[in-house]
């Protein structure tokens, strides 16, 4: 089942994030506090898969009033190849054009080989024409990488 994100999937869904190899979590914004913050300013944007209780997907999904952006979009190895993400991004992006959002942006990392083709495959265009800049405001923000 696809449905919106709310926070009491808090708890699932950041067990699926330390599950998925290569993953990023920062601490203070992908704290329940953050994801709070996060769902409270997007509500009914975000999106997880569920499937007999258990998260098997997610997207963090919002917009700043003029572009959409996905964070976090991950699904469970062991439900990956189902449709489930590409289900997940569509019910994302007719969340986004409700609100009258008109173009969406993600960041991928490099070596995100899985994640890359995914896009790729669902016909999203990889931009070669400008660079990503990056400033944090709290250093206390600190990324945790899952090997």
């Amino acid at each position: 089942m696809i449905r919106a994100m709310t926070l009491n999937d808090y708890e699932k869904v950041h067990d699926l994030w330390m599950k998925i190899k290569g993953f990023a979590i920062r601490s203070i914004d992908d704290s329940k506090e953050g994801v709070e913050r996060f769902l409270n300013r997007n509500p009914g944007i975000s999106v997880v898969a569920e499937e007999d209780g258990k998260i098997i997907g997610a997207i963090l999904c919002g917009h700043d009033g003029r572009r959409g952006c996905m964070y976090h979009v991950c699904v469970d190895p062991d439900y990956r190849l189902k449709g489930i993400g590409k289900s997940m991004v569509v019910f994302a992006m007719e969340a986004l054009k409700k609100e009258k959002i008109n173009k969406v942006s993600l960041i991928a990392f490099t070596k995100n080989d899985i994640g890359n083709a995914f896009w790729k495959e669902i016909g999203w265009t990889k931009r070669e024409d400008l660079n990503y800049y990056d400033f944090t405001l709290n250093e206390e923000n600190i990324s945790a990488f899952n090997s």
